[in-house]
């Protein structure tokens, strides 16, 4: 693809989400939301290819069913209170709302087109996919929070929790599992939104930390199937420890940051006087520890870490990038520091 029309591509894709996180009003987040959309099919084909072209037709559909559901409860909404603000929602359209921008975020149970679409596009898009299309969504579902039903929450969260447990155990390929991962996180962030917003955001933003780190790291050492982990040793050893760790920081293992926003969920949830939900979604959670510790089992104790003195060209792998280093090291250094960040967000 051309480096000028890539980076307009890219460019629309942050005035999308700019455009819907500034908006008050329903048609001018649906724009964004628009923008979003429009702007990343591109992106998903720009290496030609029959998967590729797929994945976008599927995403394409999915969105747009999604947008046409925003904009038909946006005018319900519409006549019923006599306004299109987002801050004025009456019940019957913000249930729509709701499973539209969850649609649009990959929440069991429309979450059938995440793993599909992923699948089919290049490591790079499927981390924009995973984090930056899904932070207008979150924005949206952030303030519509207090016109939702508990019951209706609740129900989609732990179903997501399961799923994305479940869903990945089964997967040998690593897009499929992060798409999982994904749609289990959401599952928590989802649970917890209606008794405290500021929670879902904490672990929204450590959500985008370690899903980038991981990304990045696959995207360094060009991994797209579980059984290439295996032989990743020889190549670069000190990212592969560092993607084990963080790969144990998205299961929620402490003392890593994946930890926090679990047991804050619980704490939060255990003063809401709702244990057994805390319990319940604490045994969903064991189903994605299976698979992590999976990974991690792969990665580390099938071959013996080494440096090979091999100079033959499918060894040698490209210069790490320095950013895929950081975002790495803040998933394993910043659990001490989750008090401040709690205070910020």
């Amino acid at each position: 693809m051309n480096p000028l029309a890539y980076s307009v591509f890219i460019i629309s894709l942050a005035i999308g989400t700019t455009t819907t996180m500034l908006s008050h009003h329903w048609l001018l987040a649906w724009i964004g939301l628009e923008i979003n959309t429009l702007a990343i099919i591109p992106i998903m084909t720009k290496k030609p290819h029959p998967r590729s072209i797929e994945s976008a037709t599927k995403y394409f559909l999915t969105q747009a069913t999604a947008s046409a559901l925003i904009l038909i409860s946006a005018l319900m909404n519409a006549r019923l209170t006599g306004e299109l603000y987002i801050s004025s929602m009456s019940e019957v359209p913000s249930i729509a709302l709701s499973t539209a921008l969850m649609t649009k975020m990959g929440l069991a149970p429309m979450h059938l087109w995440l793993p599909e679409v992923i699948q089919g596009i290049s490591l790079s898009t499927g981390l924009i996919l995973s984090t930056w299309q899904k932070i207008a969504p979150m924005i949206l579902m952030l303030q519509l929070s207090q016109h939702i039903n508990i019951f209706f929450m609740i129900l989609l969260g732990l179903l997501s929790i399961f799923i994305g447990g479940w869903g990945g155990i089964n997967q040998t390929q690593m897009r499929k599992i992060m798409a999982f991962s994904s749609i289990g996180h959401l599952g928590w962030m989802i649970m917890v939104l209606k008794f405290n917003p500021h929670l879902t955001e904490l672990n929204f933003t450590l959500y985008i930390m370690m899903t980038t780190a991981m990304f990045m790291s696959l995207t360094s050492i060009s991994i797209t199937k579980m059984i290439e982990i295996s032989t990743a040793w020889a190549k670069t050893p000190t990212l592969i420890m560092l993607s084990l760790m963080t790969l144990l920081s998205l299961a929620g293992l402490p003392p890593l940051i994946g930890f926090a926003p679990k047991l804050l969920i619980v704490m939060e949830l255990v003063k809401q006087n709702a244990i057994i939900l805390a319990s319940t979604a604490m045994v969903g959670s064991l189903l994605a520890l299976f698979f992590y510790l999976r990974l991690t089992y792969i990665m580390t104790m099938t071959v013996s870490p080494n440096t090979s003195t091999s100079n033959s060209l499918w060894k040698l792998v490209k210069k790490i990038n320095s950013l895929t280093t950081t975002t790495n090291s803040s998933t394993l250094t910043t659990f001490p520091m989750t008090p401040t960040i709690l205070i910020i967000v």
